[in-house]
């Protein structure tokens, strides 16, 4: 029979969790940032440095996949049988994943891989953040309102760099995105090529890998991403999304010229966040959660929180309170601390949240209000739980 609980010991509430136990991503050793400028590096780019144990290439492509991440590849084997076929080699011949940065989402991964820094230097530290010189919001994956990309991220992209030594470089991709100022400060660099189905991607790339001596390709598919978002990872419409990309990503390897090395990979993973009040907290609805807070920024499992001057302290005393047992909540100093964006520049301090509040349980902070779209997602990402921050970087050599 259970004891009677004493004074001080049983219904305490649990301890918040500390922001240094969050595993922070693996920058310099093991994250996105350092795949292009292994690759690059062993094509003999100058300036660049071998961050993987891969081994170099005349040829290089890389396939990122939105949203495959490295739990959930494992977990479907059924549905991916060439990719599960390639996970034993994974990183290096390690085995192992790489880590996304922080926080765990489109923006942010793919600036990191175009320019090969960690968020904290690039500059694109979430979904939304707040640009410190206009006091506004700004959301980095659709660009608005408007900011001069080349000032908000103003370093050379790794095929920039790759381009200017000699080597063919192209990006194979959706025709939408080759415009976005997105594309301009992550991916830019050599050729553009906009072709709109997932075969025609394959065979592109394949043949611009063997359009020279020296090659950096790289090709993107969105919609493993886009299913998990609106129907959830457990729907067959994202297991058959799935299947989909494993036959793309086949349909690639048997079509790699000699002396060519393809690498498949993901920005991000995903998780389902139920549909109930516990699992999902409206932050619109939430005068305790709101309480001092200015602007929301962020996304549902990542959050930047904006005081208004004066309550920074106060509003993260309440949000560790409230969410402390289910979520890392950080100050900005805390979380920089912690190496969550790797090093800052002064440029971007500003950027990150005066709190930030990571996700550890299956927890989403949503705004029904202000961001119902987002809100009415299955599929969430950003923090830096395994099923978010790992992803697959799985090779095939030819």
């Amino acid at each position: 029979m259970a004891q009677p609980a004493t004074a001080g010991s049983a219904w305490q509430d649990p301890a918040p969790l500390d922001p240094r136990s969050a595993p922070a991503p693996a920058y310099g050793t093991g994250s996105l940032a350092e795949l292009l400028p292994t690759l690059a590096a062993g094509q003999g780019v100058p300036g660049l440095s071998a961050g993987l144990g891969l081994e170099p290439a005349d040829r290089n492509c890389v396939f990122l996949v939105d949203g495959l991440g490295w739990e959930l590849l494992r977990a479907h084997p059924g549905e991916a049988p060439f990719l599960t076929s390639l996970l034993a080699g994974s990183n290096g011949g390690t085995g192992g994943p790489l880590t996304a940065g922080f926080p765990s989402t489109t923006a942010t991964s793919l600036a990191s891989v175009g320019t090969g820094l960690p968020p904290g230097a690039h500059g694109l530290a979430g979904y939304t953040v707040l640009d410190p010189a206009s006091g506004v919001l700004m959301n980095q994956l659709r660009w608005r309102p408007w900011t001069d990309p080349h000032v908000w991220q103003p370093y050379p992209t790794v095929f920039q760099r790759a381009d200017a030594a000699g080597i063919h470089t192209c990006q194979v991709s959706a025709p939408g995105f080759e415009t976005t100022p997105l594309t301009r400060v992550a991916l830019s660099g050599g050729t553009f090529h906009g072709r709109a189905t997932g075969e025609e991607r394959m065979d592109l790339a394949a043949a611009e890998l063997g359009a020279a001596g020296r090659s950096l390709v790289y090709t993107y598919y969105s919609e493993v991403d886009g299913k998990g978002h609106r129907h959830g990872t457990g729907s067959g419409e994202w297991l058959a999304e799935l299947a989909y990309v494993d036959r793309l990503a086949q349909r690639l390897a048997e079509q790699l010229p000699p002396r060519s090395a393809l690498y498949i990979t993901a920005d991000h993973g995903m998780v389902d966040i139920p549909f109930d009040e516990e699992s999902r907290i409206d932050f619109d609805e939430d005068w305790e959660l709101r309480a001092g807070v200015a602007i929301l920024g962020g996304e549902a499992r990542a959050r930047h929180v904006y005081a208004v001057p004066g309550a920074a302290g106060d509003v993260a005393a309440v949000w560790r309170e409230v969410l402390g047992d289910r979520m890392w909540v950080a100050s900005r100093d805390e979380a920089v601390e912690a190496g969550w964006f790797g090093p800052v520049e002064e440029r971007v301090y500003g950027r990150i949240g005066d709190v930030v509040a990571a996700a550890c349980a299956d927890v989403a902070i949503t705004a029904s209000r202000t961001e119902p779209n987002e809100s009415s997602m299955v599929g969430l990402h950003g923090s830096m739980t395994a099923a978010e921050q790992l992803v697959p970087l799985l090779e095939v050599r030819s």
